[in-house]
């Protein structure tokens, strides 16, 4: 029954409570919650922010027939385990980065970053109009999940030390925190790399468990306050120019769904990326000088240093293509790239070296 039948309906006495009674039920029916884990602790800026925004859009957008209940690392499962509870159905769907999960695939890592890959603008270019969904949902296939990109935190930086790094051989025997395959990538330069959720962070940092990080840029590095800790900041990185986040669900269960509701997640999960990157571009300059402010010593990697990252990456990626499935990801994302770069170069990066030029700003 519609709203006007059932409006008209209730004019009339008896058949007022019939339409009444039938009706309630059939309206509770259609309401749905999805349980999600996420690898952020509440409240932590950027990425608890997406799974935040992406959690109202779906309750808005389906007038709250569609809800999802967040679930921060520990109420359920971890940090880290979010991609095992959703591929068995222990929970619907996760909120997290994909290249957490590149033990699970390595094609994992293109659905948040790839060493010396796109920007957050190259990277969404790829997903909704080079292929990259389609291969997302290739990939998720095989662990039972559908693939959605649902935030981008932009190009991030490029760590936090206790020391400068003068050369590439200072990266040798360093305890470094660094997902993915960027950091497979200073594995190859000799660092101890290891992978640690979020929360945990600051105290491995001022414990000396690590002797740096890099987490996600200067809006939520000051929030999280490695200022308090260490003091020379790389504000560029090889790894992450552009770090898409997922929030995948369980295959079964997006099967389950009805063609709105599954309308409502995935443009809901393209808003929450625009609403993030927006979010975080627009904050991260005035961290970045309330950090300075605090002594924090901004510097950028050497050209050698740079160079030592781009013969490593080539190798650690090259590495990975005698998976099938990796090289069609691979292909599909660089080819993406190109024409991407083609006119990127030629328009937007000339215009904004010409604005700096010409206003200073």
């Amino acid at each position: 029954m519609d709203r006007r039948s059932f409006l008209r309906a209730s004019t009339v006495g008896a058949g007022a409570a019939a339409a009444s009674t039938l009706a309630a039920p059939a309206y509770a029916q259609g309401k749905r919650t999805l349980t999600m884990v996420t690898s952020w602790p509440r409240g932590f800026a950027v990425l608890d922010d997406a799974a935040t925004y992406l959690e109202q859009m779906v309750s808005e957008m389906s007038d709250g027939n569609l809800t999802i209940d967040k679930k921060a690392p520990g109420e359920l499962v971890g940090a880290l385990e979010v991609f095992d509870a959703v591929s068995s159905g222990q929970a619907d769907m996760y909120h997290s980065a994909d290249y957490y999960f590149v033990g699970q695939h390595p094609g994992y890592a293109f659905f948040t970053a790839v060493p010396f890959g796109g920007t957050a603008q190259e990277v969404t270019n790829w997903y909704y109009h080079g292929g990259g969904e389609e291969l997302h949902d290739e990939l998720g296939m095989i662990f039972n999940m559908k693939g959605l990109n649902a935030g981008n935190s932009g190009s991030q930086s490029g760590g936090w030390f206790r020391n400068e790094i003068k050369s590439a051989d200072d990266f040798n025997g360093l305890k470094f925190r660094m997902p993915g395959l960027g950091g497979q990538v200073l594995g190859k330069l000799g660092a101890s790399v290891q992978n640690i959720p979020g929360g945990e962070l600051y105290q491995a940092l001022s414990s000396g468990a690590l002797d740096g990080l890099e987490w996600v840029g200067p809006m939520a590095d000051e929030r999280a306050g490695f200022q308090e800790v260490a003091k020379i900041y790389y504000t560029a990185g090889f790894h992450e120019p552009g770090s898409a986040l997922s929030a995948n669900v369980n295959l079964d269960v997006w099967n389950d769904l009805t063609p709105q509701q599954q309308a409502i997640m995935r443009y809901a999960s393209m808003a929450t990326t625009h609403y993030q990157l927006a979010e975080t571009l627009a904050n991260n300059g005035a961290a970045l000088a309330r950090l300075q402010s605090q002594g924090v010593k901004t510097l950028q990697f050497s050209d050698d240093v740079w160079d030592a990252f781009g013969a490593a990456s080539k190798e650690v990626m090259d590495e990975n293509m005698n998976d099938e499935l990796f090289a069609k990801i691979r292909t599909s994302f660089e080819e993406s790239l190109a024409n991407s770069a083609s006119w990127i170069n030629k328009s937007d990066n000339f215009y904004v070296e010409q604005r700096v030029r010409v206003l200073g700003q």
